[in-house]
Formats: C-alpha cells, sequence, structure tokens
C-alpha cells in the first residue's frame, strides 16, 4: 500500500502491529478516548510548517525523534540551564529527550517527520517562541 505520509498517520504499536489513520485535522480533532487508542505505542506522522509553532509539548514517557526533510527551523529545548537552541537548515534530525519542553521557530517552509509516543503529551501556549 502505497500512501503520502502528510495525508495518512503510521501507528506503530507495542505489539508489532502497524496501522495507518487519517492525519492532520481530522486526527487532532478526535475524542479523547479515541486518541487515547493511540497512546501506547509509536505514532509517525509528517507536517509542513511556515510559521513558529503556537506551542510548547512535552512527552514524558518517551524520546521524539524529529526529521527536518526541508526547510529551515531552529529547534528550542528547555534545559536546566536555559533554552537551548538548535539550529537545523535543509535536511537533518533532532532528538528530543523524554520529559524535554520543546517548540520550533520556522525560518522557512519546513517539512518535519516525527517518531512520537503520545502518552501523557503535556501542551503549553507559546509566547511568541
Amino acid at each position: 500500500m502505497s500512501f503520502k505520509p502528510e495525508d495518512l498517520c503510521v501507528y506503530l504499536a507495542a505489539d508489532g502491529r502497524g496501522q495507518t489513520t487519517p492525519g492532520g485535522e481530522p486526527f487532532w480533532s478526535l475524542p479523547p478516548a479515541e486518541m487515547a487508542k493511540y497512546e501506547h505505542g509509536w505514532l509517525v506522522s509528517e507536517f509542513s510548517c511556515s510559521e513558529d509553532w503556537h506551542n510548547w509539548e512535552m512527552h514524558p514517557q518517551a524520546e521524539e525523534f524529529v526529521y527536518l526533510l526541508s526547510g529551515d527551523i531552529e529547534f528550542l529545548q528547555e534545559t536546566p540551564s536555559g533554552t537551548a537552541a538548535t539550529r537545523v537548515t535543509g535536511r537533518g534530525a533532532v532528538l528530543v529527550p523524554r520529559g524535554v519542553w520543546h517548540t520550533a521557530r520556522v525560518f522557512a517552509p519546513s517539512r518535519m517527520l516525527f517518531v512520537t509516543m503520545g502518552a501523557g503529551t503535556q501542551h503549553r501556549p507559546s509566547s511568541g517562541a
């Protein structure tokens, strides 16, 4: 089965099974009970970003792999010594440690691939990243 990752997410369950599910707004607007079905495996999703993220997020159960497929971003992570900024242009990746709040500034339209375990994910508003 061939598909476009920007249209469908892939859910990789802890038991080794995989399935596709509609991505984007249809996925993120699922009711909490439906969303809970995807919390304990890995969600592989692709997003296009043309502006700074509007929130910070944190994944308490696992690291998150973020792969920049194209574009120009600055990835911000809160550390005990302050906010660490990592600029990634063209192609590159960032591995976000478990429990670290993170967001991104977008300097050029960018496409990113995410591999995330969603259980317990938290969000908070950004005040202009």
